[in-house]
């Protein structure tokens, strides 16, 4: 039996106006171009969907490999901090299909989201384009965003496969997906639930966000892999823990 949807609330105790203060300081008004990771970033940590997905990983290595639960997961964590994801470091290494990979650890309840009403107006009044930016496949990019209801409000979903299966951080992957859309970076954010995601965005000119979970919530697994994914940096412009909050502001600042 699927467990009842978890809320998809990213809502904190900052007001509106602190947010408008900050979007004002951060200076996203020359902003017409809207980027978002997927996982853990447009759905909160807290909904646990991609540990499902971290879970059918280690399965698929398990599977592949003959290794025990603990040394595939050993070898997993291997491939994503030598290779930016497990996928890159199977395809590199191991000769991997990748979409019966995609295919495979993609196969999970997406029915533990919820309807995101007010993530949804947010991003709708954003001014300009939008898009998702995912090392997932599209078709998991498809379920995510129909179960919190914005699937109308992207122009376009540029998946693991559109960036010829070369992931974030990857410079090669954001080069692929600004030529393909013809997007000018220094008109764009970026918005990441993984602070080493936002180092290459940071350098070309995009104004970038580190999503963070709230406090008392749980890490996602990949920040947790990594103690440089736990915090900002640099190359992060702003950090919240409340994404429909943030981008009210910042549609307010930009209508000004």
């Amino acid at each position: 039996m699927n467990k009842p949807p978890a809320s998809n609330s990213f809502t904190g105790a900052t007001t509106l106006r602190e947010h408008v203060q900050e979007a004002e300081a951060k200076g996203f008004d020359h902003v017409d171009t809207w980027v978002f990771d997927l996982d853990n970033t447009l759905y909160p940590a807290s909904s646990r969907l991609f540990d499902q997905i971290d879970a059918k990983i280690t399965a698929y290595v398990m599977q592949r490999s003959g290794l025990d639960g603990l040394s595939a997961r050993a070898l997993q964590k291997y491939y994503y901090r030598r290779h930016g994801t497990t996928l890159a470091g199977m395809m590199s290494e191991d000769g991997l299909d990748p979409h019966h990979f995609l295919a495979f650890v993609h196969d999970i309840d997406h029915a533990v989201l919820a309807p995101a009403p007010d993530l949804a107006a947010a991003i709708a009044r954003l001014p300009g384009r939008r898009f998702v930016l995912t090392n997932g496949s599209r078709r998991h990019a498809e379920s995510v965003i129909a179960r919190l209801g914005i699937s109308e409000l992207f122009e376009d979903i540029f998946d693991i496969a559109a960036a010829s299966f070369v992931p974030k951080p990857d410079a090669a992957a954001y080069d692929a997906f600004l030529k393909l859309h013809g997007i000018e970076p220094s008109k764009a954010a970026m918005f990441e639930d993984l602070s080493k995601n936002l180092v290459v965005p940071h350098r070309l000119g995009m104004r970038t966000v580190l999503v963070t979970p709230r406090d008392g919530e749980p890490e996602g697994l990949e920040r947790l892999t990594s103690a440089t994914d736990a915090h900002g940096g640099p190359h992060v412009d702003h950090m919240t823990d409340d994404l429909a909050g943030f981008l009210s502001a910042l549609a307010l600042v930009a209508a000004d």
